[in-house]
């Protein structure tokens, strides 16, 4: 009597889950993150360290049956440290502002308030005056007004807040000239909150 029980009692928790998982879900929030940036280069043209930028926006989560498509957008600033090859070797700063469009898809494990998200999915990049801003005595203005990369990373929810680690990795050359191939490449960690 007792086994028969506590199988149907597992029975009954086992089909309340898999009927939550098939719910359609909602959330809608705001994000802000730093960004760890660095510009890639196959050419010897340059050296690029990693400085910290910072990113602003909103993100949004529609699931379903485990599954979930994350569209976002923010204002993200990308700083990088730059030292040339020309002039006898310059060092300075450049940096990239754009408006961002990640589309991504993930999965989440976790019961109730509590979860771990898996996600990746492409970015869109706009620039946002089609200009970089180096600080160093060479100015460079042939850089392109829009780029795609790739980003993935982990999660977690806690309640209505999130906190994400990812890894940005830039497919477009930013350069418009042949002569250089320069991608961005960005960890960043961020804080969000949902208030739907």
């Amino acid at each position: 009597m007792k086994k028969s029980l506590l199988t149907l009692i597992c029975l009954i928790f086992a089909v309340g889950i898999t009927q939550a998982q098939l719910l359609p879900t909602f959330k809608l929030g705001i994000k802000g993150a730093l960004g760890f940036s660095s510009l890639s280069s196959d050419g010897r043209f340059f050296n690029s360290d990693t400085k910290t930028g910072f990113q602003l926006g909103a993100w949004g989560r529609v699931g379903i049956a485990g599954f979930h498509v994350q569209p976002e957008a923010y204002y993200a600033s990308k700083r990088v440290g730059v030292e040339t090859d020309l002039n006898g070797g310059e060092s300075g700063e450049a940096t990239f502002k754009s408006f961002d469009v990640p589309l991504l898809l993930g999965t989440r494990i976790g019961l109730g308030p509590i979860g771990v998200r898996i996600q990746a999915g492409p970015v869109f990049s706009f620039a946002q005056d089609g200009k970089v801003n180096f600080t160093t005595a060479t100015q460079w203005d042939r850089y392109k007004k829009t780029s795609t990369g790739l980003i993935g990373g982990i999660g977690a929810d806690i309640s209505k807040f999130t906190v994400d680690l990812r890894y940005e990795h830039g497919l477009t050359d930013l350069n418009e000239s042949p002569d250089y191939n320069q991608k961005i490449r960005m960890w960043t960690i961020g804080v969000g909150f949902a208030f739907l």
